[in-house]
């Protein structure tokens, strides 16, 4: 081998990334202690980004597209090697190529359950999981802050600390959005697209990334509201609750346990005041027609209502209604919620007098 091919062999002519890889956010291309020459070609591809850096400062940045390094396009390098009239002798120097197109796909989740305010159920505890496509923006960044000196940096060293980002503001968000969670799963979306402003800022500033997209698929509550949930949906099937009542009350009549029960109790007691004010009715009309001409028609009974039976309690609680109408304490809250049964709260809990049992009966 002659002098002029063992120099050919100790400098970098090409410099270039041929990347077959899916996973690699960013490669340094190994020199292998030879020196670049004068004039040496440097390759970038599409998606790609090349980042000169001389001892440990980071020099000239190179866009995709085929560059001859001469000193009139490293500037910076230049300046950090004191070239003052060009450069003629070889350099070394470490090349960083950087992938800077979008990663779809990456998965994201909550460890922990996100403790949330919600308006119908009170705090309640939700896990969420989904989605998210993020790129490159800020090459020296991310070389500083994620990459460092790896030589071979790839997606799934960076993944842990992308979702534990992601998850602290998703939390932030979720919690400060006040949105119901019966309407999440028609938000979604909507969710997703609000959490990007919030998101890209901090990720740009901290790694040089910016997301493209963010994806919630789905938020899960704890078993008890679910069973909540489907409890309010079964309400809204049964529709009117007095009609829903007096139904109870009268399947409680036709049981065949000897009106035990208190919804059997209840129903027989109901339907026996009904007979009895039909018959007082009745029976104070044959006594109107007994002692008023005939012409003039005799005035209906006024209704009475009915007997408080002994030892019954001027205010009930709901659970105590609950017994008396023969129905579920959350048929009771729910009569309270809407107005049908008249009654008064105290902090959280609900009073209800009497009379409104009795006129709840009648209504």
């Amino acid at each position: 081998m002659g002098l002029m091919d063992y120099l050919k062999t100790q400098f970098l002519e090409i410099i270039q990334w041929e990347d077959d890889s899916r996973d690699t956010l960013s490669w340094r291309f190994p020199d292998q202690s030879k020196e670049i020459k004068n004039g040496a070609q440097l390759i970038v591809r599409e998606s790609q980004t090349a980042q000169f850096v001389h001892l440990g400062q980071f020099a000239d940045t190179f866009a995709p597209g085929k560059h001859t390094l001469t000193s009139e396009n490293i500037p910076i390098l230049s300046t950090l090697l004191g070239w003052k009239f060009g450069f003629e002798s070889p350099f070394k120097c470490d090349v960083y190529f950087v992938n800077t197109r979008l990663f779809a796909g990456n998965k994201w989740g909550t460890s922990n359950p996100v403790m949330l305010r919600d308006p119908d159920f009170g705090i309640v505890r939700a896990r969420a999981f989904g989605t998210y496509d993020f790129r490159v923006v800020d090459v020296k960044t991310f070389l500083k802050e994620v990459v460092g000196t790896d030589a071979h940096f790839r997606l799934d060293e960076f993944v842990d600390a992308m979702r534990s980002r992601l998850v602290s503001v998703f939390t932030d968000a979720l919690a400060s959005s006040k949105v119901p969670v019966l309407d999440l799963a028609a938000r979604y979306g909507e969710l997703g697209e609000a959490l990007l402003p919030l998101l890209n800022p901090a990720l740009r500033q901290k790694y040089g990334l910016e997301l493209g997209s963010f994806i919630i698929e789905n938020v899960s509550l704890p078993p008890e509201v679910e069973q909540a949930i489907d409890k309010r949906s079964s309400m809204a099937a049964i529709g009117n609750l007095n009609d829903y009542v007096k139904l109870r009350m009268a399947e409680g009549l036709a049981n065949g346990d000897g009106g035990g029960g208190p919804g059997g109790q209840m129903a027989q007691f109901a339907v026996g005041m009904a007979m009895a004010q039909q018959m007082l009715g009745q029976a104070g009309g044959i006594m109107a027609q007994a002692t008023q001409p005939a012409a003039v028609p005799p005035p209906l009974p006024a209704a009475t209502p009915p007997p408080t039976p002994p030892g019954a309690p001027d205010l009930l609680s709901p659970a105590d209604a609950a017994k008396v109408l023969g129905v579920t304490e959350s048929d009771v809250l729910h009569a309270l919620g809407d107005g049908s049964l008249k009654g008064k709260k105290i902090g959280s809990t609900w009073r209800i007098p009497r009379p409104a049992i009795d006129e709840f009966l009648k209504s």
